[in-house]
């Protein structure tokens, strides 16, 4: 008896665990290269915006604003009150060029957008390679309630395993 209280406890923790506190994700796709490669497997907090605000520079696993049943992995350019544009691929956020060493040359676009103001709830979100990314840019913003939790491990494959 005691071994099958043990054993529904464990299940009930891990349940609560799953739902609330963390989820296993893959990546699919090159969207966000080459910070996070296609089929690398992460570990989402989901508790931290449960707590805080996601905040610039996150990197976020959402559900996408078209099509609530796909889910995505963004990084935060812009938060709720921040004006963005982008002038021939360079990204500002309140007039002040956006500091993304993390995005290589071959991988940055050579578009226009916005001006435009994010609204109250909602952050604006971009992959990390720019020439192959659907995003904010082409989407919209995502509500708040759409972000899931912040990319905090990739612990897949091991020898590029790493903390966000």
């Amino acid at each position: 008896m005691a071994w099958l209280k043990t054993l529904v406890s464990a299940a009930v923790y891990a349940i609560l665990i799953v739902t609330f506190g963390f989820q296993v994700a893959r990546v699919e796709g090159q969207s966000m290269a080459p910070t996070l490669e296609d089929q690398d497997r992460l570990i989402v907090n989901k508790l931290v915006y449960r707590i805080g605000e996601p905040r610039r520079g996150d990197i976020v696993m959402l559900y996408y604003p078209l099509n609530p049943d796909k889910s995505f992995v963004k990084r935060v350019i812009a938060e709720e009150g921040d004006s963005v544009r982008i002038v021939e691929g360079r990204v500002y956020v309140n007039d002040v060029p956006l500091h993304d060493e993390y995005v290589p040359s071959e991988y940055r676009s050579h578009d226009d957008w916005g001006p435009e103001v994010i609204p109250d709830g909602y952050y604006f979100v971009m992959g990390d390679h720019r020439n192959n990314s659907s995003d904010s840019r082409h989407w919209g913003m995502v509500p708040k309630k759409y972000i899931i939790g912040k990319v905090q491990v990739r612990w897949w494959p091991v020898p590029t395993a790493r903390v966000f």
